[in-house]
């Protein structure tokens, strides 16, 4: 039975921290989050992480590939990232991919991308880890004018004289920035349509959005909208699902357009994740 979670925007991070598990367990637990009424399911993202995917890195099954194979098995639920590293990646290829599966899933993507925090990652793929933030807002305003139709750009790290995008996206593609920090924020306010955040309490996520929503004022896209996310965990345990469920409430009235949240590990998630509906609810 469809469980009505629309007033919240609740989200899942699936679960794709083991080599291990089928690729088919992500389509169960996509289909199953849809048949819930989460708004969205998402996926983290590591390249080439310095230790072994696991509780701390995810991504085994890259986000991009791996949505446009959940697009195919849904047909309601939006589509996302927790994030993207984007300063790892050629950014004109991004934009081809996340075009695709924006239009192959009927309009249901958003690209959320961040810079990053793992120097050796960049080091091992020889990606520049000092200049990612500013890779990251090159890179946003790079994809935007792809996306409108442009036919030449010419910007700071990236330029073509000439050249044709498709598919263009027939409805709006979001791009969310991710991160807490200043600079996270400033890129947030600079070029994006939703910020991502994560690892804030309530009272957290107030203050960084208060300031958020000041620079935006102050900013190249002052007056237009900017969606606020962030995302939680609970791994089991019924003393922590009481918590977890009134974190949500907290962050919804701090301001949080978006809650996601990650059940754990891919054994026993969408008992968890059916657990946490029926709290909620």
């Amino acid at each position: 039975m469809l469980t009505d979670l629309t007033e919240t925007d609740l989200r899942v991070v699936l679960p794709d921290e083991s080599p291990a598990m089928e690729p088919g367990r992500l389509t169960d637990l996509a289909t199953q989050a849809e048949r819930l009424g989460y708004g969205a399911v998402l996926l983290p993202d590591h390249l080439l992480p310095p230790a072994p995917y696991g509780a701390e890195f995810g991504g085994v099954y890259e986000p991009l590939t791996t949505l446009a194979f959940l697009a195919a098995a849904t047909e309601r639920i939006q589509l996302g990232m927790s994030v993207l590293v984007l300063p790892l990646r050629d950014p004109f290829l991004v934009a081809k991919q996340a075009a695709t599966v924006h239009r192959l899933s009927g309009g249901r993507l958003t690209l959320a991308v961040g810079a990053g925090w793992v120097r050796s990652e960049f080091d091992a793929v020889g990606a520049d880890y000092a200049g990612r933030g500013g890779y990251v807002e090159d890179a946003v305003r790079l994809m935007r004018a792809l996306f409108s139709g442009a036919t030449s750009y010419d910007g700071p790290r990236f330029g073509f004289e000439r050249g044709v995008f498709e598919p263009r996206p027939l409805t709006p593609l979001p791009i969310a920035v991710g991160g807490t920090t200043d600079a996270a924020l400033r890129r947030a306010a600079a070029v994006a349509d939703e910020w991502h955040a994560f690892a804030l309490d309530a009272g957290g996520f107030a203050s960084r959005l208060a300031t958020l929503r000041e620079l935006r004022a102050a900013g190249p896209l002052a007056g237009q909208p900017l969606r606020a996310s962030t995302r939680i965990e609970w791994a089991g345990g019924r003393n922590e699902l009481a918590a977890a469920v009134e974190s949500v409430h907290r962050l919804a009235a701090a301001g949080a357009d978006s809650v996601a949240v990650w059940f754990g590990d891919h054994d026993g998630f969408g008992e968890r994740m059916e657990e946490f509906t029926a709290a909620f609810g």
